[in-house]
């Protein structure tokens, strides 16, 4: 019997997605606290997936 292997770990965000987060999370900050941590967490997360993107593209051209 033929079966699907199922990913490892949860999908990663586009980077339009990824993009959204940060913004919202720049947006809806409550103190004047800047929330670091969280913040190189998603910009790590949209530069994955801008890299995954262009390199698509690139191979799509191709």
């Amino acid at each position: 019997m033929y079966s699907t292997l199922r990913p490892a770990g949860p999908a990663r965000p586009s980077a339009a997605e990824a993009n959204e987060a940060i913004r919202h999370l720049v947006e809806s900050r409550v103190d004047d606290e800047w929330p670091s941590e969280a913040y190189e967490f998603l910009l790590e997360e949209w530069a994955n997936a801008s890299r995954a993107e262009m390199l698509a593209e690139f191979a799509a051209a191709q």
